[in-house]
């Protein structure tokens, strides 16, 4: 993987699109990478930077991510999962992935989830995406798992970027995130290491190659 500055990275990612970008074809993209590894960062920045370069009055980017699709917390409670919220099989991943392979033939507006960290919860139908928008990025930690049903998304996925920095780079942040939404060091440290770092190593193990490989050893 290369490191480099995300201006850079940025542009590598726009170019790629860009050659992958057919003519009534809407391009799907997927920005896949373990937690706190850059992806929804770099995923936010392309999406601005391909809307700045087409200023348009439809966007011609739009962004979905994938944390939108968190199985809510009673429901994680009565399966004994919320220690595990942010783990494979804590996320409607059928209806996911269903979701994303629609977004290549629909001719309407659509509407979908977001998720918002502070309360811990997703936001039914607060991303819309205009039917003439060319350019989804999707972004999410399992988008090139090499399981079922995260695998048929390759088929789906114009172009696709892994995004993964160094694991020592990961910790630190995936503590300091914890930090940031209230809990103390050692609490944060144990939340970074029975739960986040289970997953980060999922990924990492057991992920397709993206079309690009990126380090974001950055952020």
């Amino acid at each position: 993987m290369s490191t480099t500055s995300i201006e850079q990275d940025i542009i590598q990612v726009c170019e790629l699109v860009k050659s992958k970008t057919r003519k009534g074809h809407r391009t799907i993209v997927g920005v896949a990478g373990p937690p706190a590894s850059g992806k929804s960062t770099l995923a936010e920045l392309v999406v601005e930077h391909l809307n700045n370069d087409a200023n348009a009055t439809v966007p011609m980017a739009s962004m979905l991510p994938m944390d939108g699709y968190h199985l809510d917390n009673p429901l994680l409670i009565a399966r004994g999962l919320l220690d595990r919220k942010g783990a494979p099989e804590t996320f409607n991943a059928h209806g996911f992935c269903e979701m994303v392979k629609s977004l290549s033939t629909t001719n309407v507006e659509t509407f979908h989830p977001n998720f918002n960290r502070h309360m811990d919860l997703a936001i039914a139908n607060s991303i819309a995406i205009h039917p003439d928008t060319q350019v989804i990025v999707v972004e999410g930690n399992y988008l090139l798992l090499k399981t079922e049903p995260w695998a048929s998304l390759r088929e789906v996925f114009d172009a696709t970027v892994l995004v993964c920095p160094p694991i020592e780079a990961i910790r630190d942040r995936l503590q300091q995130r914890w930090i940031k939404y209230g809990l103390d060091p050692e609490a944060a440290k144990l939340r970074a290491t029975q739960n986040d770092l289970v997953n980060v190593q999922l990924v990492i193990s057991n992920s397709y190659d993206g079309d690009l490989m990126l380090s974001q050893d950055y952020v």
